[in-house]
């Protein structure tokens, strides 16, 4: 017994110690501090990081010898033998090229760029860091073939290859696995509520139809964000930014940013970690009084319609309400042959006065992070709450005021699988439609018919006194508008206030939101079981969607609507040929509850070259589908200039609507002062928009919305020749049943194609303006090209360019009332140019962006965004005993303003200071 005893004894002994603990330091070849550098014992999840001076000490449950990697991005990795414990261990990586650094999102597991089957963007640490602009969100417009759309100060949107827009349903984005996207809003947070730079570990883009292994939607690309581990990266850690936005309009304004990452490893067992941050600024002033109407023309016409100038959307024919006038016996008969026949609006406000143009986003988010057994298996709770207010554009412009939005997820993973489950839960908060606020301050004062009339009693009295035209109409506006409440005064506080508190768009201008999103994502990796052969993946993913508008935006007045959509995938991949061929093939099903199921394969091959496999050439072809949106299906919403109605089929008959506008003859017709229209007539009661301007009206044929499909073919490659590295891809897209919307005409009586009284509708102006969602029966094609060439000059400078093409083939003869919202301008031009080290802890870093004029078509307006040219510059010094980086940078330096959207305000300079410690 005794023996036994010892023995046991002797091996707890030696289990005990059989723990080696290696310290050190990892530096470049030019002997500087590597920070954030990654040191794991191989084949093994144990691990740790560098600090700010790249010191790390990693102590791990196995005796010598065994082997250790050290890497970090933009380095090359570093294998190192360990025979005995050691301390003071120096271990130099030496600078490699992106084509080394590793991606996860192309197939879902981890590989070099070098051999991704598809085109794929990487903005790692080191990019966040040195990016001149104002914070890493922003440095993702420097990536090629990529596009930022600003929409205002804190709410941008993110494109590749064409057809965007605010809401860019066809763009997918994922911050940890969530899917960043308002369930009801349908427009993608960008980083107005995501992750804090802080926390980014890694930033992926996949450009181009991801449907395959993504499902619906990852149509055009697909954006990836991965937060930093607690286990790898703790400590504490903050940031602050300060300055001041200039623009001619809004003036100089000032803006700050701060926050604060806390985390701690409180064993091998479990870590956590928190982020704070916050930011306040002054918006871009959005002030075009164009005339959308007629652009020739100013406010001194009389159906002027100010692209932000709103209100003024409220128009009638001004002989039509003479003629009403005369049948009620208020005008004389024949009073009405004195008025033109032509449309009047209503006298607008301008959007500085109807909006604060604040911006303010607070983010905090909390993750536990678990591993029971200490070893790759881990279990992560996280939640994410966000406030903001900013300024979005779809059909109209909203102001977005305490904005909420909270997302919870649970992951259970290990290095060969994830479950993965979230919920996302969205409030408008005190969020306003700028138009109806604009068209029902107006009313709160004057009803339109008491106005409309005042304004008609008053051009036939000034035609009578002998004015021309030009003086009546001005006579008949003032007259109109006496006693109008003014911006500033009491009056129109209170009208505002009471407004944009009221969620009935006849009478308010708020809209209300609850929606929700539940999501679950399984995955899992058999390449453990069946490497031997191929690497194979499976998973699935379910979603429920819970709209809840209170019949604000949708038609759910008598509760919220719920649907569902379902997926499963499964890839294999392989190698061939001395591993230098590597193909990919993939197949997915999903299946929402409202459309038949779709399939989506895949099929991408990559071949190696050279001696020293520098080089390597691939193409893919594959497809994708995008279910149509929420809004799509089951929106119900007067936005002024028309009518929105989804066209699921139980929505059709959901959306009622009563009209008051009936001409004098329209009156007679119906025998009575209104009417009452559903839905269903913009589908099969309605003409088409351009027919009638063209003086032959034609029933429109607008269908019901079925999902989008695509066929995505490229080819690319990838090398190093000498000291250049080359990435250049081209694409070709062919679309079925391409997704977008059309505007017809819904006359108040008739049907459409009796010949009789239908075509009377459109003569007495008795029709309303509806925007269908449907689907084009044209075949619509995309193409582009993108190349990109990075150095190091003498002197070791980095520099780089990059150069973007992208097209779009439709025949809009063929069908002149479709819109595809390419919104993408045909060439672009990027440069960077910058050194982390110019001399001892000092660099700098400057980009430069190109872009062409292009066409902007959407909901709110149409009109060209000229060419414009940007520079960003950065410089930064680095106090490495305080472990602290100051940066000082301006973007837009010069102050050209321009916009990249028409109607939103145009962007004007940044400068900024800012102070990152402890930022590893």
């Amino acid at each position: 017994m005794k023996k036994i005893t010892l023995v046991i004894m002797m091996m707890v002994c030696i289990i005990a110690t059989a723990q080696t603990t290696i310290s050190g330091k990892v530096v470049d070849d030019g002997n500087q501090p590597i920070p954030g550098a990654n040191i794991t014992l191989k084949n093994s999840s144990s691990g740790t990081v560098a600090d700010f001076d790249g010191i790390f000490t990693l102590t791990v449950q196995e005796s010598p010898p065994f082997t250790i990697i050290a890497s970090s991005v933009g380095f090359e990795s570093s294998s190192i033998d360990i025979s005995s414990q050691t301390v003071d261990l120096t271990i130099v990586l030496k600078e490699g090229t992106e084509l080394d650094e590793v991606v996860i999102s192309a197939s879902r597991t981890p590989e070099r760029i070098f051999e991704s089957p598809v085109s794929v963007e990487r903005f790692g640490i080191k990019e966040i860091k040195n990016t001149p602009s104002v914070d890493f969100y922003d440095g993702l417009e420097n990536l090629k073939g990529v596009d930022i759309n600003t929409n205002s100060l804190t709410f941008k949107s993110i494109n590749t290859r064409g057809f965007a827009d605010f809401a860019n349903t066809r763009f997918v984005q994922l911050v940890d696995g969530m899917d960043n996207t308002a369930p009801a809003l349908n427009f993608v947070l960008g980083n107005l509520l995501g992750m804090t730079e802080l926390d980014v570990n890694s930033v992926e883009l996949l450009p181009g139809a991801s449907s395959a292994l993504y499902g619906a939607n990852a149509f055009n690309g697909i954006l990836f964000m991965t937060s930093k581990n607690p286990f790898d990266h703790h400590g504490i850690s903050a940031y602050f930014k300060g300055g001041i936005t200039s623009q001619e309009a809004a003036g100089d304004n000032e803006f700050y940013d701060y926050g604060i990452r806390v985390a701690h490893k409180f064993s091998e067992k479990f870590a956590a970690k928190a982020n704070f941050s916050y930011l306040r600024g002054t918006d871009w002033f959005a002030t075009s009084t164009v005339n959308v109407l007629n652009p020739a023309t100013d406010r001194s016409d009389p159906n002027y319609d100010g692209l932000n100038v709103y209100g003024d959307e409220v128009s009638t024919n001004i002989r039509g309400v003479g003629e009403a006038l005369v049948n009620r016996g208020i005008l004389p008969a024949g009073a009405e042959n004195l008025l033109p026949d032509e449309s009047v609006s209503r006298t607008g406000y301008n959007e500085q006065d109807l909006n604060a143009n604040k911006a303010e986003s607070i983010k905090f988010d909390a993750a536990l992070h678990y591993r029971p057994f200490a070893n790759d298996f881990e279990v992560i709770y996280n939640g994410k709450i966000g406030r903001g207010t900013t300024i979005y554009q779809g059909a109209n412009r909203y102001s977005i005021r305490n904005f909420f939005l909270q997302q919870h997820k649970l992951e259970f993973k290990n290095n060969n699988f994830f479950v993965r489950g979230y919920l996302t839960d969205e409030s408008a908060g005190d969020s306003y439609d700028t138009r109806f606020t604009g068209i029902n301050i107006n009313r709160k004062w004057k009803d339109d018919q008491t106005w409309f009339g005042e304004y008609a009693g008053a051009f036939v009295q000034a035609t009578l006194a002998g004015q021309l035209p030009e003086q009546a109409h001005l006579i008949g506006r003032q007259t109109a508008d006496t006693g109008r409440f003014m911006p500033g005064t009491p009056e129109f506080e209170q009208a505002f206030k009471a407004v944009t508190s009221d969620p009935n768009l006849l009478t308010g201008s708020k809209f209300q939101d609850a929606s929700q999103l539940k999501h679950v994502d399984v995955n899992y990796n058999l390449s453990h079981i069946t490497g031997d052969f191929a690497d194979i993946q499976v998973g699935g993913s379910f979603r429920e969607y819970k709209l809840n508008s209170s019949g604000t935006i949708f038609t759910d007045f008598d509760g919220p609507i719920r649907y569902s959509e379902y997926g499963a995938y499964t890839q294999i991949q392989k190698k061939f040929a001395d591993e230098r061929v590597k193909v990919t093939g993939s197949i997915r099903y999903d299946k929402s509850e409202l459309f038949d199921g779709n399939l989506s394969p895949r099929l991408s091959i990559g071949y190696t070259l050279g001696n020293e496999r520098n080089h390597n050439i691939r193409a893919s072809v594959q497809t994708g589908f995008r279910n149509p949106t929420t809004q799509d299906l089951y929106i119900g919403l007067d936005v002024g200039r028309a009518i929105l109605v989804g066209s699921a089929r139980d929505n059709l008959d959901r959306d009622v609507r009563s009209f008051d506008d009936l001409s004098g003859a329209g009156e007679t017709i119906v025998g009575s002062d209104t009417v009452t229209i559903t839905g269903r007539a913009a589908y099969e009661n309605s003409f088409s928009a351009s027919s009638v301007t063209n003086g032959a009206p034609e029933a429109s044929g607008a269908t019901l919305v079925e999902p989008e499909k695509i066929t995505a073919f490229e080819i690319g490659y990838r090398g190093k020749i000498k000291k250049f590295v080359i990435d250049l891809s081209g694409y070709y897209n062919q679309y079925k049943d391409f997704i977008s919307t059309e505007n017809v005409l819904v006359p108040y009586y008739g049907q459409v194609g009796d010949g009789t009284l239908s075509l009377l509708a459109l003569q007495n102006d008795d029709f309303k303006v509806y925007q269908a969602y449907t689907n084009s029966d044209v075949d619509i094609k995309s193409f582009g090209a993108t190349i990109g060439v990075n150095t190091r000059i003498p002197g070791n400078f980095d520099l780089g360019v990059n150069y973007t093409y992208a097209e779009q083939d439709f025949d809009k003869d063929k069908d002149p009332d479709f819109r595809t919202n390419f919104n993408t301008p045909k060439h672009k031009v990027k440069a960077t140019f910058g050194h982390a080290n110019l001399f001892k802890n000092f660099g700098f870093n400057t980009s430069y962006r190109w872009t062409d004029n292009y066409l902007w078509e959407a909901s709110f307006g149409d009109g060209n965004v000229p060419s414009f040219s940007v520079i960003d510059a950065q410089i930064n010094y680095k106090i490495p005993k305080l472990k602290t980086t100051l940066k000082v940078g301006a973007t837009n330096i010069g102050g050209d303003e321009y916009f990249t959207a028409f109607g939103t305000g145009f962007i004007g300079s940044q400068y900024y200071i800012g102070l990152s410690i402890n930022n590893l």
